[in-house]
This record gives structure tokens, C-alpha cells and sequence, in this order.
């Protein structure tokens, strides 16, 4: 087991995903051990260091939590490799992840685009390990599914120019939606007298596993996590379902989860705005009803944090662009951000910095 001083602050890996990926402790916990068995060289061979399935609401943390591990492990969110599946809606389309076979035609115009090169890119100095993010993975056809079972079962992708891709270090992320109206329902009834129930607390094991799920058996004991099951069999044949490693269904997010990923986001923008000014740069100050208005444009039962940075941006980071461009914005100063009750737009008022 590697060190705690590997993972960067001298906290443990855990402790970092769990403050990057706020509200889903549970599934920080299935994932780590897999990391933690590469690591100490106890991973099985011939096959991936560990396949997930990650199911949920949108904008619950997902893709993040791919995003947070490749940070973590590897220093920068985009240190992964990526498979946009809505890209590969129609039979024909999967075939550009291999390549066309030589002596057909387009064989040299369209190149594969899962190689080993790109495999091995996406590791680093720091850790070995490749990650593999298959987004959105139902919307693919279902030929997907097929070329993906070699690559699950024996981490081995036999491409059109006969090479093999070899997936023995890689970790392998499946994200999806499936079964995501189901657990909005579950959470917040639409009508009759479940709606006027408050929906039971989700449990903090949350991971289901293959065998589990073949066999109709939920150790977690959790409703969530049993309709998460429930629309995996439905979409996804037993033989691939069978050859991942854990299934986890993601919560959908409360209030206090929602102000922690505001707080992040203002927190990153600081940063941003500190880096790349440099000695231009100056502090921000966002009062609780700026926070109060971003939250409530940001975010949304149905979506849940997916919007907030796009509202960050269009409702901070612009107007400040606007008032830099323009010199209004002293170096050093400090930039107030507020939301007046008969406006519609936050209030931004620059003021001389004092220390505390």
C-alpha cells in the first residue's frame, strides 16, 4: 500500500476524493481499494485493476469523481482518457474506436482511437495507472457493449490493424443514467401520499456488486441501490454486467451538499483569478445573497450541480471580465458581490482591501 504522503497533502486518497466529490462518500469507498490493490501490486492479472459502473441523477458527481481521481493520482483533472458514448449512437460509429482492418477502405484515414499509446499517456510519473471514462455509456450502440467485453473480462482490445491494446493498468468507468427517473421518484414522489413523505435516508453503502446483481441479492439493503439494479438488468446483458467490478448508485444531493460545491467552485474561481493575474490580481468577496441567487439559478432537483458553473460564469466571471477590460478594477483591491432584492443581476462594487 503506497504511502499517504503519495497522494500530495499528506492526507490519504479517500480523504482527498471525498472533499473533491462532496456528498458521495459511499462511492469513494468502493473505488479506493481497487486503487489501493494496484498500488500494492495485488491487483489480478488479466484483466483491469477494476471496472465501476456509475449510475445516478445528473449532476450528482459522476464524471467528477473521475475527473477528482486523475487530479489526485496524476495531477490535473484532464490526465484521463475519455469516450464520449453519445458520439457513438450508431452501429457503424463503434467501429471508429478500433479502426478499419487493412485493405479496407479508410483504413489509413481513420486511425483508432483506443491505442496503447493513448493508453499509456494517460498515466503519469506519479502513478501508473491509466483511467478510462466510457461516458453516457447507454447511449452507445449495443455493439459498445460487445467490443467491450474482451476489454472487461481479459483487459485485452484486439484493434483493425490486428494489435492489441493491453487494459491491465487502467481503471475502467462506465457512467450512465439508466434507471435515473426511477430514483427521482424514489427521492421526491411527484403525487398520492408518498409526496408528502419524507423520502428515507439513503445508507452509506452504496456499491452493489456484479455477482449481486445476477443474482438478485442487495447487501446494502438499500431501496436506491436495488432500483439501480434493477435498470442495469433491464439495459445491459448478464455477460457484461457480470464482468463489473461494482455497481454504484450515486445519491441525489441536498442543500448543504449544493453550498459546498458553491463553495468549491467560488474557492476555484480565486485561485483562477490569482494565477493568471498574478500581480494584477485582487480578492472576491461574495455576500450570502449573491451565494442565495447563484445556488437558485445553479441549481435544480432534476440536474443538481450540473449548471452552477455555467452560472458562476455568465454571473461573476463575465461581469468581472467586463469591469477588468474596462479598468474599473484596481490591483489589490477587493470586489464585493452582492444581490439587491429588486434586482435580477448580482451587484458588483470594488472597495480598497483591508487586512484583517
Amino acid at each position: 500500500m503506497p504511502d499517504e504522503t503519495e497522494y500530495g497533502r499528506g492526507e490519504s486518497l479517500l480523504s482527498q476524493l471525498t472533499s473533491r466529490v462532496v456528498g458521495q462518500a459511499h462511492a469513494m469507498g468502493k473505488i479506493v481499494p481497487y486503487v489501493q490493490m494496484h498500488q500494492a501490486g495485488l491487483a489480478p492479472e488479466g484483466r483491469p485493476a477494476g471496472v465501476f459502473l456509475l449510475l445516478g441523477p445528473t449532476g450528482t458527481g459522476k464524471t467528477r469523481t473521475v475527473e477528482a481521481l486523475a487530479d489526485v493520482l496524476h495531477g490535473s483533472e484532464k490526465h484521463l482518457l475519455r469516450v464520449d458514448c453519445g458520439e457513438f449512437q450508431m452501429e457503424h460509429e463503434v467501429a471508429k474506436l478500433i479502426g478499419a482492418p487493412p485493405g479496407y477502405l479508410g483504413h489509413r484515414e481513420t486511425p483508432p482511437m483506443l491505442t496503447q499509446n493513448k493508453l499509456t499517456a494517460a498515466a503519469s510519473e506519479n502513478c501508473n495507472l491509466s483511467l478510462v471514462l466510457f461516458d453516457e455509456i447507454e447511449k452507445a450502440a449495443p455493439s459498445m457493449t460487445r467490443l467491450l467485453l474482451g476489454v472487461l473480462d481479459k483487459a485485452a482490445l484486439r484493434l483493425g490493424d490486428n494489435t492489441t491494446v493491453n487494459f491491465e493498468r487502467t481503471l475502467i468507468f462506465l457512467t450512465s443514467n439508466i434507471g435515473a427517473r426511477e430514483l427521482r421518484k424514489e427521492l421526491a414522489p411527484d403525487f398520492g401520499f408518498e409526496s408528502m413523505t419524507p423520502a428515507p435516508a439513503a445508507k452509506a453503502s452504496a456499491g452493489t456488486s456484479a455477482n449481486a446483481l445476477a443474482t438478485g441479492d442487495d447487501p446494502s439493503g438499500s431501496k436506491l441501490d436495488r432500483i439501480g439494479a434493477g435498470a442495469v438488468r433491464r439495459k445491459f446483458p448478464p455477460e457484461f454486467v457480470n464482468r463489473i467490478d461494482a455497481v454504484i448508485t450515486y445519491r441525489q444531493l441536498g442543500g448543504n451538499e449544493l453550498v459546498a460545491i458553491l463553495d468549491q467552485q467560488l474557492d476555484a474561481l480565486e485561485r483562477h483569478i490569482e494565477k493568471r493575474l498574478d500581480d494584477r490580481a485582487f480578492s472576491l468577496r461574495v455576500e450570502e445573497s449573491a451565494r442565495s441567487f447563484l445556488l437558485a439559478k445553479g441549481t435544480s432537483t432534476e440536474y443538481g450541480a450540473r449548471e452552477l458553473k455555467r452560472t458562476i460564469l455568465r454571473s461573476v466571471t463575465q461581469p468581472l471580465a467586463a469591469l477588468i477590460s474596462n479598468d474599473e478594477i484596481e490591483p489589490g483591491t477587493e470586489v464585493r458581490v452582492s444581490k439587491r432584492p429588486e434586482s435580477d443581476k448580482l451587484t458588483f462594487e470594488v472597495e480598497p482591501w483591508e487586512e484583517n
